[in-house]
């Protein structure tokens, strides 16, 4: 977590000279995250090198959010040449951290979080591209093309098209602001009481049950059944097809994604997920919308090739 060499000259030209850069975090891009402290003031520096990610959809989204009154961190300045950009600051009160230090606050911030939805999907959509279905395959296929070499399986015809027939009616709907990050390691606390929100820069125009399996069911913490029954009584009507296809599709796509992290880019911390992401991945193929899927894992996918082979310490 070494600033880039363009960062001095950068801040320098932002008014932030005086700014003492510290790391603050990476994420499972190639992005890095510093905090710039100057006297009285701080900022986030976003490194993302250009060969490797464009920060114009990161703008727009930006842009669009604050458009419609939500909490996106303002853009201080850019460089996108050397892919640059200065940030506001919104603190370190992320809710992950908040709520595993002070538990009783789960389901009060939980219930911010899932309103701030319900306004977000009130609202226009914008010019967001579609999340349509060349992207809910695309995304779908990375557990074929990551997961099953990693786990000694090979490849099995008859994937796509499961698929297919469950994301038809989805991929129709584009009536929504989809983060497809929104969980708790992306939303921040802010003084003001209000919600900040983060790693956005993917958002498409699609389903609005996605970001609700994004929050409930986080790859990333433990969210109780109690919870995840209650924030959904609380958004109102979804359709429960349409949550279970789209977590089926989401979780498929980020057991594919936290191996090709190990693999690929050397960061097998995401490895310690894998059971958690199996629990909702079986969950959710249950459900009736689900039968060629569920059908094409269990012909393909052993148990103790699933959640079983990451909590072996072994494996």
């Amino acid at each position: 977590m070494i600033p880039p060499e363009a960062a001095p000259a950068f801040l320098a030209r932002a008014g932030w000279g005086d700014a003492r850069v510290e790391p603050l975090a990476g994420d499972a891009s190639f992005r890095r995250y510093f905090r710039a402290r100057a006297p009285g003031r701080s900022a986030v520096l976003m490194d993302a090198p250009p060969q490797h990610e464009d920060s114009r959809p990161f703008i727009a989204v930006t842009e669009h959010l604050q458009a419609l009154g939500f909490a996106a961190p303002r853009i201080l300045a850019r460089d996108l040449e050397q892919g640059l950009i200065l940030l506001e600051d919104f603190g370190d009160a992320r809710m992950a951290e908040v709520i595993a230090a002070d538990p009783a606050r789960e389901t009060p911030i939980y219930a911010q979080a899932i309103d701030l939805l319900r306004a977000l999907h009130r609202a226009d959509g914008g010019a967001l591209p579609a999340y349509d279905m060349a992207v809910y395959q695309r995304e779908a296929g990375l557990f074929p093309e990551w997961y099953l070499p990693a786990v000694g399986i090979g490849p099995d015809d008859g994937y796509a098209q499961a698929w297919q027939g469950a994301l038809e009616t989805i991929a129709a709907d584009r009536s929504v602001t989809v983060l497809r990050d929104y969980h708790a390691e992306n939303i921040m606390l802010l003084e003001d009481g209000g919600l900040g929100l983060l790693d956005f820069q993917d958002a498409l125009a699609g389903h609005p049950a996605y970001d609700l399996v994004s929050l409930l069911q986080d790859a990333r913490r433990e969210v109780s059944s109690e919870i995840e029954r209650t924030m959904l009584d609380r958004y109102g009507a979804i359709d429960a097809a349409a949550y279970a296809i789209l977590g089926a599709q989401r979780n498929a796509k980020i057991l594919g994604i936290f191996t090709r992290l190990w693999k690929r880019d050397g960061k097998p911390r995401y490895l310690a997920y894998q059971p958690r992401v199996w629990r909702y991945l079986e969950r959710d193929l249950a459900h009736p919308a689900l039968t060629e899927v569920k059908a094409w894992f269990d012909r393909t996918v052993p148990p103790e090739k699933r959640a079983a082979f990451w909590s072996d310490p072994g494996a």
